[in-house]
């Protein structure tokens, strides 16, 4: 009885009356059966399609592909590690690419966890980058509208005392 009351009344109208719960429990399970091989299609193309944004960050994009790999692992689709540390280099936006340059150039490999460290590093300084960039530009916005104050005026240079 607990369990009619708690299964919706759409999939009680389309299973037939069970006295035992186990059997109800596998007529609903035959109902929604997926095929492994949909999914694991389903699977390679959101894995082929990410691409890492910048709202998310590196972690979350190296997380994001981690799991559907391990996903597709237990649909016994296997994945290198080596090709899985490629692969998400490629997916990177080209702010990467001197970090890309300068994995290739080296003779070491990185694991996923090493990969993961490593990318987290560099969106770290591409964002002070980014930020020091910002301040260059405020400040040279700032100093073209001093100069124009001071058209036609001469400028007097502190003397500095050593």
């Amino acid at each position: 009885m607990f369990i009619k009351t708690n299964i919706t009344a759409s999939i009680r109208g389309t299973v037939e009356k069970y006295d035992k719960v186990h059997p109800l429990l596998k007529a609903i399970e035959d109902q929604f059966q997926t095929s492994d091989k949909a999914l694991a299609s389903t699977l390679i193309m959101q894995f082929s399609s990410l691409r890492m944004t910048g709202v998310k960050g590196a972690r979350e994009h190296i997380m994001r592909m981690r799991d559907i790999t391990a996903r597709l692992k237990t649909l016994e689709v296997d994945m290198s590690e080596s090709f899985l540390v490629h692969y998400i280099l490629n997916t990177l936006p080209s702010q990467y690419a001197p970090f890309k340059i300068s994995y290739n150039t080296h003779r070491d490999k990185w694991s996923i966890n090493e990969l993961t460290t490593m990318c987290v590093q560099e969106e770290g300084r591409l964002i002070m980058e980014q930020g020091e960039n910002g301040v260059l530009l405020t400040v040279d916005k700032k100093k073209k509208d001093k100069r124009a104050n001071w058209k036609g005026k001469t400028k007097c240079n502190p003397k500095v005392e050593l």
